[in-house]
């Protein structure tokens, strides 16, 4: 960030609670003086907002790969040094790289290269997401389902010591597969588990969330269905207030009127927040790419297999933004929300999703349309 001052105006901003139109921002040293209408001018260079909205860079809890490249190809800092570049050309400045179900060297991997880009300060890399390898294969999706596999001892005290070592980390499970005991044990560590790729009822779910599970992956998608005798997964998210849930807002995953159905519905504190579900393309016009030797081809705002499974998502969390907001009539303030403070607040993240005094934060500009993104600070 400059080491000057800088006021941010012409515009709206959103602080990660509010937003507050007309207002201004004020930046000196890197760090936020004050927002406001009177935030003071003097001394200062002017940023002209062109009607935009200042708010604080988007926080992406689910991303697989992008810049042309895939975590799960090369789990390596260069790796994620990349992603989180092309990520932040679309506004996300912190993201949980996601390795989809693979080996457990690949996981060990994994695991050491999101430790080591933090430890080096690899800008964006916030923590890191394992989705898998611990899941139902009924509901394995574009998972491997011969990598899908029971969490073992040495799998829990590798995850554990993981959880203590990384800033933030999430882990998908099923209960299918992980046990309640397991989930107490990450959650005591530090870990934020969340259930997916679940075929597991109600009640399941209900007790794995009072053990600890905060979250559920992809809502609506690879999870057992609201049903007319038997809630499943989604019903559990939207009961209980102890269950929060990433949401692919691309029109594709989700129908809109199931994505309203749910906003209305859903108990608090939890929240619903935005991920991208981010694959290889993410960033830039690649038509196609390979995860462990299968042919994911883009088309058409999708990422599909051969058979037509979805392969993750097409989507940045800006077109996210534009769908919750003309799609589903989410308010604006929501939508912006579920792309900042939601998923910051849940993995614990400071420095991100809000904009306070005396703080730094990454700053990004969204046109007034939804239609483009750029970073700021």
């Amino acid at each position: 960030m400059s080491s000057g001052a800088i006021i941010y105006c012409g515009g709206s901003v959103f602080d990660g609670e509010k937003l507050h139109k007309g207002a201004a921002l004020r930046l000196e040293a890197g760090r936020i003086a004050a927002i406001g209408t009177d935030a003071p001018a003097g001394g200062a260079d002017v940023v002209d907002l062109k009607g935009g909205i200042l708010a604080p860079g988007y926080v992406d809890l689910q991303v697989n790969g992008g810049g042309g490249v895939m975590f799960n190809g090369d789990p390596s800092v260069d790796t994620l040094r990349r992603i989180a570049a092309a990520h932040r050309t679309l506004g996300a400045t912190s993201i949980l790289p996601t390795l989809i179900t693979d080996t457990a060297a690949k996981t060990r991997a994994a695991i050491a290269a999101a430790t080591a880009a933090v430890a080096e300060g690899v800008p964006g890399i916030a923590g890191l997401h394992l989705e898998g390898p611990h899941l139902s294969v009924s509901r394995k999706g574009a998972h491997d389902a011969a990598l899908i596999r029971p969490m073992e001892e040495d799998d829990l005290v590798a995850l554990v010591a993981a959880a203590q070592s990384l800033p933030a980390l999430m882990l998908t499970v099923a209960p299918e597969n992980v046990s309640v005991n397991q989930v107490k044990s990450l959650v005591a560590a530090g870990a934020v588990v969340s259930l997916g790729h679940s075929d597991a009822n109600y009640e399941t779910c209900l007790s794995y969330a009072k053990a600890g599970a905060s979250c559920a992956t992809h809502l609506f998608n690879a999870m057992s269905q609201l049903g007319n005798r038997e809630p499943g997964l989604v019903g559990a998210v939207l009961a209980s207030g102890r269950l929060s849930a990433g949401l692919i807002a691309d029109g594709v995953h989700v129908h809109p009127e199931s994505m309203r159905a749910a906003w209305a519905a859903k108990t608090g504190p939890g929240r619903i927040f935005l991920v991208s579900d981010a694959m290889a393309p993410a960033g830039t016009a690649q038509d196609a790419f390979e995860l462990e030797g299968r042919r994911i081809s883009r088309k058409q705002g999708k990422l599909t297999l051969a058979d037509g499974t979805l392969a993750g998502a097409d989507l940045d969390l800006t077109s996210a933004l534009r769908v919750l907001t003309s799609q589903v009539n989410v308010p604006l303030e929501e939508a912006l929300a579920s792309a900042t403070r939601i998923p910051a607040d849940l993995m614990g993240l400071s420095g991100a999703g809000r904009l306070q005094t005396g703080s730094q934060c990454p700053l990004i500009r969204i046109a007034g349309d939804l239609n483009e993104v750029e970073v700021l600070a």
